[in-house]
């Protein structure tokens, strides 16, 4: 069925739900879109964080995204007040540090709760209205570590991974309603998220088989937090950062895979939040958003050099310096 989009899609005024929204890329793209002349609904379990999209002319809603009643109270939320709900931004986010073997497996559902059902089901609740208007934009925000795994991290990657999937999927069901499913791939944030990976992985992993792996991760987690040196690093667990996967920061802090495709060091390059929440505008208010967006410091050289490699020398530049 060929697609249709007889919804109008205004530059401006378009209400905006953001998940994730009391910090680091949540709180970035809040903002931003305020300051683009759009209604936003910020909602995050840290209520007396989203203060500065209160203070800007957005709302602040509570939200646990594992919690069924609360998913539905936000959207009707905006729904009374505005009528429509025009943008989902799925940011909010979680991650699990810790070898496979040693992972509870309880832990991992609680992971995915967060990442990739938490989205979907957000996205079931905002789609009715959409489809009726003929008009909106789902963005999920995902991480490089949907496309590229590392040690240590397998259920926070399975996670990214689904939740591109499932964007895919998506994107091709509701494009024919004039509804665009967009995904971002942040690169390296400076978001503070990093500040309890060390612990995490000294507490999943610190006394097994893999401790020797789990101990040079953990010290890349502790140079990362130390690079990031932000005064309000301490990150909701709802928000979305890509950082957060140990992907990124452990890949350029630790194993430096970045650094030898294009012979730079990290030295302690980090990307604003802002510049991702800036990508995200641009894609909300584009008439026709690119499906997907790589954005932040050494994210296309990682991609770029996972695809240059096989996979078995992929796993040797990665596993070398843990090992």
């Amino acid at each position: 069925m060929a697609s249709h989009r007889t919804g109008v899609r205004e530059k401006a005024g378009r209400v905006c739900l953001v998940t994730g929204a009391s910090s680091g890329i949540g709180l970035a793209t809040a903002l931003e879109l305020l300051r683009a002349g759009h209604i936003v609904y910020g909602a995050a379990r840290r209520v007396p964080r989203m203060a500065p999209i209160v203070a800007a002319g957005g709302y602040a809603l509570p939200l646990d995204v594992t919690e069924e009643d609360d998913l539905q109270r936000v959207v009707s939320t905006a729904m009374d007040r505005h009528g429509r709900i025009d943008v989902l931004v799925n940011n909010a986010g979680a991650v699990v540090h810790g070898a496979a073997e040693d992972t509870p497996v309880a832990m991992a559902r609680d992971l995915f709760e967060v990442n990739v059902l938490a989205p979907a089901r957000l996205a079931q609740l905002v789609l009715p209205g959409m489809r009726l208007r003929g008009s909106g934009t789902i963005v999920n925000v995902s991480s490089i570590g949907g496309v590229i795994a590392l040690p240590l991290g397998a259920w926070y990657y399975a996670s990214k991974h689904a939740l591109e999937a499932f964007s895919d999927t998506l994107r091709m069901e509701v494009e024919q309603f004039g509804v665009d499913v967009v995904v971002i791939r942040p690169g390296i944030i400076r978001t503070g998220f990093e500040a309890g990976a060390a612990r995490q992985l000294r507490e999943v992993s610190g006394h097994s088989a893999y401790s020797r792996m789990a101990e040079a991760m953990a010290r890349a987690a502790e140079a990362q937090t130390i690079a990031e040196a932000q005064p309000d690093a301490q990150a909701d667990v709802e928000t979305q950062t890509d950082a957060q996967a140990q992907t990124d920061a452990q890949a350029d802090a630790e194993t430096q895979t970045d650094a030898q495709a294009d012979g730079a060091g990290l030295e302690s390059r980090v990307t604003d939040p802002v510049v991702v929440a800036e990508v995200i505008r641009r894609a909300v208010e584009a008439d026709r958003p690119e499906t997907r967006y790589v954005v932040g410091w050494q994210a296309e050289a990682l991609l770029n050099l996972r695809k240059s490699l096989t996979d078995r020398d992929f796993d040797a530049r990665v596993t070398a310096p843990l090992l």
